[in-house]
């Protein structure tokens, strides 16, 4: 809960205004259901039955599954505190709502999509003051239920960064840097002048969490992830360059990208016009088609992917090259079977997408009913008002000194945050992310499915234009496994929204984990309707292993 109590909302309250009846009908023991007796529940799960067994056993493991989501423990979900600390929200998500001459937020639309989100009434939502013409992306999400896996209100992500504090302005310092070098080739990191400032200056940061060598950010080290494998061999993992083969279809990932040097909203009346919910025109397109070479071009792949693409194909690049399944799939042991509709390839190609949509629904909870986080690019309007002298905002003051800003300032002429998008962020709040929780969730279910540790064969990187790969020969070349590729992948995807100055290192750092338990409550159910028995053992994205 937040500081006074009252938000975000009770989910409690919420069930209680749908009525004695329906509230009562979530409680397990009200539903009436037979439990099975005598010989019926001697009977095991699955395997021979009568059709009266079955379909009673089938009754009874859904009931038992319904049970373990039930019985998962309730994290406490908490926010910053920021909502309540600046009245005017100059610190919260409000972008498409209408605003004034300095970007903040109208009050009585906020107030209104508050009350809708407390009310959770159609109605509500309809009658939020909107400006524009860009409507808000799917706030009711937050108030769906899945049947399967983890109920969205059941898990928690920390709250994120404070305007005020020493991290948020690390976490900003890094996004500057990230539209300034968005045509460096990833290849030319090494050597590149600006990169190594850049390095420099966030080794600086009291509170920047991103890796380090020792105690220091390096070229090796900058805007990487987190996780196990991250910063081993090249950015850019080997399943978004390694060709897929899709049934019939070899598919090249080169893809289709954007003419460099062009960002946008870095005068203010583009700016505010976003945040109104002013339109926009389209991006440029480079005719030639590329390999990701460079931080614009994995800004333009998660701009207009399907949001499980990365992993689906990861997948198929798997069973392409014939990689080992995990040890505890029971037919990695059989003599005389192997898998299709379970622990099969057809299994493993529904189950990394399905998780998809349930990861969806947990975040945007998350989003709108939580944190409600403002985007970088909002953040980076307080910037420029601040700077400007307009108004005085309470920005830590490890950011506002930076040669970031100034380098963006000289390029610019003004202290906004340059966007990849002509549209800049999405109509919906930052924290957590969406393109993030799904990568926690589809790496989860694949890093449980496959051997992690197996090494990727022939690794590659592409040249520095992006129109052919090559061998990539260095020296952890042979340190590239399934399970750090399949975590760089997930860091590629989710970092790439930051690329674009739309998400921060935190919606990534915590939406991931998010995706994670997802993806392990769903792998929990589903793995007691297998009649082969079996296990799925993984590495978590903190190092840990755990065997389902």
């Amino acid at each position: 809960m937040s500081r006074d109590g009252s938000k975000p909302v009770d989910r409690r309250s919420f069930l209680g205004r749908l009525g004695a009846g329906a509230a009562a009908s979530v409680a397990l023991g009200t539903l009436g259901l037979p439990r099975l007796e005598g010989d019926l529940a001697q009977a095991a799960p699955i395997g021979p039955m009568t059709d009266e067994q079955r379909a009673l056993a089938a009754l009874e493991m859904r009931r038992d599954m319904a049970q373990l989501a039930y019985d998962r423990p309730h994290t406490p979900h908490e926010n910053n505190g920021e909502e309540e600390d600046y009245p005017n929200r100059i610190a919260n998500y409000s972008k498409a709502l209408p605003h004034d001459n300095l970007g903040e937020v109208d009050p009585a639309a906020y107030d209104a999509l508050l009350g809708a989100l407390a009310s959770g009434d159609k109605a509500d939502f309809e009658a939020i003051p909107m400006g524009l013409g860009r409507t808000l992306t799917n706030p009711q999400a937050g108030l769906a239920f899945d049947l399967q896996g983890p109920d969205a209100w059941h898990l928690a992500i920390r709250p994120h960064p404070r305007i005020d504090s020493a991290e948020h302005s690390g976490e900003a310092a890094e996004l500057y840097w990230m539209s300034l070098l968005r045509d460096v080739e990833f290849t030319g990191f090494d050597t590149d002048r600006m990169v190594a400032q850049a390095a420099r200056e966030m080794s600086r940061f009291s509170d920047f969490r991103g890796p380090k060598e020792g105690a220091e950010v390096t070229p090796k080290t900058i805007f990487r992830g987190i996780t196990p494998g991250d910063v081993t061999g090249p950015y850019v993992s080997q399943f978004m360059l390694k060709d897929i083969q899709y049934g019939s279809l070899a598919i090249s990932h080169r893809q289709q990208t954007v003419v460099g040097g062009i960002d946008y909203l870095t005068d203010f009346d583009s700016w505010l016009n976003a945040q109104n919910g002013g339109r926009s025109g389209p991006v440029r397109l480079d005719p030639v088609p590329r390999y990701i070479r460079n931080m614009r071009d994995l800004t333009h792949y998660v701009h207009v992917d399907a949001l499980y693409e990365a992993y689906l194909n990861a997948c198929l690049i798997l069973l392409g090259m014939g990689a080992p399944f995990d040890p505890g799939n029971p037919y990695v042991h059989s003599g005389n079977q192997h898998g299709f509709g379970t622990y099969g390839g057809p299994h493993i190609l529904s189950l990394v997408t399905e998780v998809a949509t349930r990861a969806l629904k947990a975040v945007w909870y998350q989003k709108w009913f939580v944190h409600r986080r403002m985007r970088p690019e909002e953040f980076g309007g307080r910037v420029h008002v601040h700077k400007s002298g307009r108004a005085s905002y309470p920005i830590n003051a490890e950011l506002l000194g930076t040669e970031a800003l100034d380098l963006v300032r000289r390029r610019h002429g003004t202290w906004l945050l340059p966007q990849a998008y002509p549209e800049g962020a999405p109509t919906h709040p930052s924290y957590g992310a969406g393109h993030a929780t799904v990568a926690g969730a589809c790496v989860t279910i694949l890093k449980a499915w496959f051997d992690e540790s197996f090494v990727i064969p022939d690794p590659v990187v592409p040249n520095p234009a992006g129109r052919a790969l090559a061998p990539y020969t260095g020296p952890d070349a042979g340190a590239l496994t399934v399970g750090g590729e399949l975590n760089k992948v997930a860091a590629n995807i989710a970092s790439a929204r930051n690329m674009a100055a739309i998400h921060w290192r935190t919606d990534y750092s915590e939406s991931i984990k998010l995706g994670e338990e997802v993806a392990i409550g769903i792998l929990e159910e589903q793995k007691a309707s297998y009649n082969e028995g079996g296990s799925f053992t993984l590495t978590r994205f903190d190092g840990t292993t755990i065997t389902i």
